[in-house]
């Protein structure tokens, strides 16, 4: 099966002034690439290394293949790969409101109760830059029913999936930045919320502004605005088990304003909270209260015995894999991993994600058994797999039919997403489609290049314990690419 870049990259356009493509074996390629390995920068790191054609499963380089390594968001091929293969491309999350009373005239008499199952896209990113469309969309529709008033609380259902939001491994110091966002059946806003720091005059205090604007977070402001000559420096800190938020640093005057991203504690609450905002700005008054599920007296709800009244559907799993691949978005990728437990194992667990995802890699050839994964997003420094097994996965994703939406998810080099400023100008830019990774100490680069030839490759390129300038390994990994896309057979 050949995938030619014109279909796929974009038509690829011939241009004169660019050097001539240079023939060569295979094991002249093997020596030059063996070359670039073997930079002194990387004396004390080591590199795992396969690239395999596609065409003939001749290897064009290998080192280290079978060592286990760290991925880090390399890890995701894994998670997304799997999302694709169990439940499909077009698979859509569901979010119902149901009812335990009754609606009389305009008044619910009884509670809202929303169950959640994972959907991540209750965002800005998916409606147009309004965080608040899916909630608004639920107050029109209660309005269409006729109801501007809930006599009963607004109670956020998670059961469907465990309440631990971290994953296995992950590192303390993480927990305030957004790409360790807790996961959970209910998310708003990717379980974050967006803070704009802003300056005022010399010597204040810079202007701090949360949204959504919630009382669910208590924010302290330790940022001072500072001359132009001065350092813009920011950082926050949410205490751990609360929701403060404490902000230090310096600002410049002329500094543009400065946005963060903040985790929340206990994702559930802050849903129903800033849902019972919406409704209330919307004209639909609440007597109750927001409530967690779990602090009712029995923490469940019999659902054979409430009035289902919407429901609502993500978009496709297709573009969701997009964010998660493109932008190496961990959330998403977490929520992923635990919505693969609740569709195929009724209960959306890590454990149970990972139970599914584990029988289908060893579908691709892989023993399971040879890898550790604790983790969908690839943050924990717990992850190990090899080289191989990245590539194996790519062979096994590229005979799939679902090779296309997974191929179109990852970023293209010089162009989108984590390899947008990354072998731009070059040969290898359009011509190679591949997930990044990076943690302290590791990069990784795996995907898919076509050589000169059009031949179609799979790749993975992982560095571990390197001790330079993170960099250095992408200018590694970018020499590679870019060589893969020169190389035309003799």
């Amino acid at each position: 099966m050949l995938f030619l870049p014109g279909v796929l990259f974009g038509q690829i356009t011939k241009n004169d002034s660019l050097p001539k493509y240079s023939y060569s074996t295979v094991s002249e390629l093997w020596e030059q690439i063996d070359d670039i390995f073997n930079d002194p920068n990387f004396n004390n790191a080591t590199w795992g290394v396969v690239i395999q054609s596609l065409e003939t499963g001749e290897y064009f380089y290998k080192r280290n293949e079978d060592k286990l390594l760290l991925p880090a968001s390399n890890l995701k091929l894994f998670t997304t790969a799997t999302g694709f293969q169990l439940l499909g491309p077009e698979f859509k999350y569901k979010t119902s409101l149901y009812t335990n009373g009754k609606i009389d005239g305009s008044t619910l008499l009884g509670d809202l109760i929303i169950r959640g199952r994972g959907d991540p896209t209750i965002a800005e990113r998916f409606n147009n830059g309004n965080m608040y469309k899916v909630f608004e969309n639920w107050a029109d529709s209660l309005n269409e029913m006729g109801v501007d008033e809930i006599k009963g609380n607004i109670i956020g259902d998670d059961n469907l999936f465990e309440d631990r939001g971290l994953g296995n491994g992950w590192e303390w110091d993480y927990e305030s930045y957004w790409y360790a966002a807790p996961s959970g059946a209910l998310a708003f806003n990717d379980n974050c919320v967006d803070m704009t720091v802003a300056p005022t005059e010399i010597g204040k205090s810079a202007r701090i502004t949360l949204s959504p604007n919630t009382k669910y977070i208590i924010l302290i402001n330790n940022v001072r605005t500072v001359r132009n000559d001065s350092l813009t420096s920011i950082d926050f800190y949410r205490e751990r088990g609360t929701n403060v938020i404490t902000v230090n640093g310096t600002i410049k005057l002329n500094s543009e304003p400065d946005i963060e991203y903040v985790t929340v504690n206990n994702p559930t609450q802050y849903f129903v909270v800033v849902l019972k905002d919406v409704f209330e700005r919307k004209g639909i008054k609440i007597s109750g209260y927001p409530i967690d599920i779990d602090d009712l007296p029995d923490g469940s709800m019999d659902y054979s015995k409430l009035k289902l009244l919407l429901s609502t559907y993500s978009v496709p799993l297709k573009d969701i894999i997009k964010v998660i691949n493109k932008n190496s978005q961990n959330f998403y990728a977490e929520q992923l991993l635990k919505t693969i437990g609740l569709e195929k194992g009724n209960f959306g667990s890590v454990d149970n994600g990972l139970k599914f995802e584990r029988s289908l890699i060893q579908e691709m050839g892989i023993n399971p058994d040879n890898t550790s994964i604790v983790d969908g997003s690839g943050l924990s420094r717990s992850n190990l797999v090899t080289a191989k097994q990245i590539v194996s996965l790519l062979n096994y994703m590229y005979k799939s039919p679902n090779f296309v939406p997974f191929f179109n998810s990852l970023p293209i080099a010089g162009v989108d997403g984590t390899l947008a400023n990354r072998m731009k100008n070059t040969k290898a830019a359009n011509k190679v489609r591949a997930k990044t990774g990076f943690i302290g100490s590791v990069r990784s680069l795996s995907g898919y290049a076509y050589t000169a030839d059009n031949e179609p490759v799979a790749f993975s390129i992982i560095v571990n314990n390197f001790s330079v300038p993170t960099k250095l390994a992408d200018n590694v990994q970018d020499l590679v690419c870019l060589r893969l896309a020169n190389f035309k057979r003799k």
